[in-house]
C-alpha cells in the first residue's frame, strides 16, 4: 500500500529536480474519491466546479462553504491515500483575513488537508493568514472561474509580454505568501514554462502545456460523464455517460418486459414450507 501524500512531499515535486509529474483530479464524493486513489492520483481536489459538474449551476459562483464542505467530507470518509484539497469558494476569502481562515477551517474539519483558492498578489494576505493558521494553501492564477464576470468571460489570460510578467509577479507573490504549489488555468504554454522555470513550488497545469509540474483535470470530463461542450485543454479517457445510458436503457427494458427480477433475483422462503400467506401452495427456495 503507498504511503499518504503530504503537503511537504508535494512542495518538494519540481520536475526540474528530477520528480515525476504529479496527478491531480477533482472528486465530489466517495465513489469517485475511490476511482480516483485507486488509480493512484497524487492530489484529489473538490472543486468549486461541483457547482457546475454535479449541482447543475451554469456557474462555480453559487456553491457555498456549507455545500464545499458536504462534498470534502464525502470525498475524505473514502479515506484515500491522496491528498485532499478543498476548494474555498467565491466570497469565502473575500471579505477579510479572520472570515478566511474561519472558512478555511470549515473545510479542513470537514476533512480537507489543505485549501485552494484564487488570485495573485491581491491575495497574498489571505494566503499569509490562512498558512498562519497552519492550514497549507494551494494558490489558483491565470483563468480563474470564480472572476469570470470581471473578466469577462473564460478568456486565456497572459496572451501578451505585459500580461505573462504580471502572472509571473502574482506567483511569485504567492510564493512569497506561503503557498505549497500553484495552479496555472488558461494560459499559454511558454508563459506556464516560464512560471514553472522560477517558481520553486510546483505549477499544476489545466490548460496550461506539457510544462507544469503536474497536470490536473475534471473526472467527469475525463471519463465522459457528461456530452457538455468541454475546452480545448480536455481529453476524454472513457465515454461513460454513453455506458452508463445504455445500461439504464437496458433495465429499463427488461422491468417492462418482466425480464427483471428474475427467480436467481427474488428471495424465496426457506426450505418446502407452505406460502406464508396462507394460500396453501408449497414453496421452495
Amino acid at each position: 500500500m503507498r504511503k499518504p501524500l503530504t503537503v511537504p512531499a508535494v512542495r518538494s515535486r519540481k520536475r526540474s529536480l528530477g520528480h515525476e509529474p504529479l496527478v491531480m483530479v477533482t472528486a465530489y464524493d466517495a465513489p469517485t474519491a475511490r476511482i480516483a486513489d485507486g488509480a493512484g492520483v497524487d492530489l484529489i481536489l473538490v472543486g468549486d466546479s461541483v457547482a457546475n459538474v454535479v449541482l447543475g449551476y451554469e456557474d462555480t459562483l453559487s456553491v457555498t462553504v456549507a455545500d464545499m464542505a458536504h462534498h470534502v467530507g464525502a470525498v475524505s470518509r473514502a479515506r484515500p491515500q491522496a491528498l485532499i484539497i478543498g476548494d474555498m469558494p467565491w466570497l469565502s476569502y473575500h471579505r477579510g483575513t479572520a472570515d478566511a481562515v474561519a472558512n478555511a477551517a470549515t473545510l479542513v474539519r470537514a476533512g480537507a488537508q489543505a485549501v485552494k483558492l484564487e488570485g495573485g498578489r491581491k491575495r497574498a494576505e489571505v494566503v499569509e493568514a490562512i498558512v498562519d493558521a497552519e492550514i497549507p494553501v494551494m494558490g489558483h492564477i491565470g483563468l480563474t472561474p470564480q472572476s469570470v464576470h470581471a473578466m469577462g468571460g473564460y478568456r486565456v489570460q497572459g496572451r501578451d509580454a505585459a500580461a505573462a510578467e504580471a502572472l509571473v509577479d502574482d506567483a511569485m507573490a504567492l510564493v512569497e505568501a506561503g503557498v505549497f504549489a500553484v495552479v496555472l488555468e488558461g494560459v499559454p504554454d511558454v508563459v506556464a514554462a516560464r512560471v514553472t522555470e522560477v517558481l520553486p513550488v510546483p505549477t499544476i497545469g489545466i490548460g496550461a502545456g506539457p510544462a507544469c509540474d503536474g497536470q490536473v483535470l475534471v473526472m467527469h470530463d475525463l471519463l465522459g460523464l457528461e456530452d457538455r461542450v468541454t475546452p480545448k485543454f480536455v481529453r476524454r479517457y472513457a465515454d461513460l455517460k454513453a455506458e452508463a445510458t445504455a445500461a439504464v436503457g437496458a433495465y429499463a427494458a427488461d422491468v417492462r418486459s418482466g425480464r427483471f427480477p428474475s427467480e436467481a433475483e427474488s428471495y424465496h422462503v426457506p426450505g418446502e414450507t407452505l406460502d406464508p400467506y396462507g394460500s396453501g401452495r408449497a414453496a421452495s427456495a
